[in-house]
């Protein structure tokens, strides 16, 4: 599996540095945030090292899912947020992706999110929609 030796997240991995370690398999691991926003807040990563989920091989994100689903019932969390950032303007600290999964008990504990919509434009989308479609 690919590593950087100077990633937190793989010196983790290689058990070099400590971390409170929920669940492991071949290709994922998942351990308690040191910075909980809330009670319970996980994350969850693929040990395949990569900045950005275009990096990561389909099959070492196959668990990332299921494991997710899996933390918040251990935790309980009714209503919860699941995070992944890609890139420092996206909020990105740590180069190694990775899954957050933040239970969000009520108003104050949890994730707070703010979200800029904007106006529909049926051209706009249209244009988009005609862009991506054959892309995927």
């Amino acid at each position: 599996m690919a590593s950087n030796a100077a990633c937190i997240f793989c010196k983790i991995i290689k058990g070099e540095m400590q971390c409170f370690k929920l669940f492991e398999t071949d290709k994922t691991l998942a351990f308690l945030d040191i910075q909980p926003l809330s009670r319970g807040h996980a994350l969850v990563i693929p040990k395949y090292h990569g900045a950005k989920l275009s990096d990561i091989p389909d099959d070492h994100l196959s668990e990332i899912l299921p494991v997710v689903k899996k933390l918040a019932a251990a935790s309980g969390a009714t209503d919860y947020n699941l995070l992944q950032n890609n890139g420092r303007i996206a909020h990105q600290v740590v180069d190694h992706v990775h899954f957050h999964m933040i239970p969000k008990p009520n108003e104050s504990e949890g994730l707070g999110v703010g979200w800029p919509a904007q106006a529909i434009d049926t051209d706009k989308l249209q244009a988009l929609l005609e862009e991506l479609k054959p892309k995927m």
